[in-house]
């Protein structure tokens, strides 16, 4: 029994690359099973561009809390050649004698060639690897939505699943939680194209995701067609406003975290979407980003009172944002 217990709480996983919505759905999953293995485990968290081989011995150390841990080590793809040395050591004991440690490792690798040689070395130290899929192709996109509905015990049609794929394919965080969203909402099973067409254009948090996402990609013309379209279906232009406000407070906290004037913690956003915020930070400055807080809570404004002009409001917020804050001729 006790040879047993330590095989299911000694595990090194490595979980590497594909798309990052799912590298990160299974870190997660890795960690909740064995903390659903072993409750009283510490969880320790490491980043391997920071953290030094004593971080790491002293995590998977046991500690006054805990005889156990279940370590979270990301970006290993950073990782110093001590660092590297010392996690293929404890690697390769833990694959050896189980019984001599006491815990979980699970190695987070975001893909590509940089660190391949870590992967090979902790894969031959005896490592359990985990390659995620990448989702860059329309059929993976579509057999994760199927996926998706399959984890809730539900069905999709075809169509309705190539629907979700064709409105939010690009960000499979959002489109994962489209999925949950419907299967919370609605009983019918399988759900229906019919039923995703209404949800999608009725939903004002979808609506104002594809508005905010076309302006902050640059494309103030499909964003100013999607915000009318959205107002003549009935989406209320205050909702179109806290979307693009979203979104800039999320731009505003990764640059703020990228400054060191926040910790991650601070934040208190997913980690995920802050990493996609970074990378639309080219190109933007303080200066623009307040410019566009400004006008975003001028058309606020307007569209709470009666005297004002809302949709030209949304509009200028809307070509400001494209142009990243950057004054543009008046009209």
């Amino acid at each position: 029994m006790a040879g047993k217990r330590a095989q299911q709480r000694t595990r090194f996983v490595l979980v590497v690359g594909g798309d990052e919505f799912l590298n990160e759905q299974e870190v997660r999953d890795c960690r909740d099973e064995a903390a659903k293995n072993d409750p009283e485990a510490e969880i320790v968290e490491l980043d391997a561009g920071e953290a030094s081989r004593y971080d790491f011995d002293e995590a998977v150390s046991p500690s006054l809390l805990s005889s156990s841990s279940i370590v979270t080590i990301r970006h290993i793809q950073n990782s110093e050649d001590a660092l590297t040395d010392t996690m293929v050591d404890y690697c390769t004991s833990m694959a050896k004698d189980p019984s001599t440690v006491a815990g979980t490792v699970i190695a987070q690798h975001d893909g590509g060639q940089k660190g391949k040689r870590i992967i090979d070395r902790l894969t031959k130290a005896g490592a359990e690897k985990k390659a995620v899929p990448d989702l860059k192709r329309a059929d993976a996109k579509l057999n994760f939505v199927i996926q998706c509905f399959e984890r809730r015990k539900r069905r999709v049609d075809p169509a309705a699943a190539q629907q979700l794929v064709a409105v939010l394919g690009e960000k499979t965080g959002e489109l994962a939680a489209m999925c949950e969203q419907l299967c919370f909402d609605f009983d019918d099973d399988p759900i229906g194209l019919e039923l995703v067409d209404q949800y999608l254009t009725g939903n004002a948090e979808v609506t104002g995701f594809v508005v905010a996402d076309a302006a902050l990609n640059g494309n103030d013309a499909k964003a100013i067609i999607n915000m009318r379209a959205a107002v003549a279906q009935g989406t209320d232009p205050i909702a179109l406003v806290g979307a693009l406000a979203m979104k800039l407070r999320t731009l505003a906290k990764a640059s703020a975290l990228r400054s060191g004037s926040i910790s991650q913690a601070e934040a208190k956003t997913n980690p995920w979407v802050l990493r996609n915020a970074t990378r639309q930070l080219g190109g933007w400055t303080s200066a623009g980003l307040s410019r566009c807080i400004q006008t975003l809570a001028w058309a606020d404004e307007q569209n709470k009172t009666n005297g004002g002009d809302p949709m030209y409001a949304l509009e200028r917020s809307i070509e400001l944002i494209s142009h990243k804050g950057h004054m543009t001729n008046e009209r």
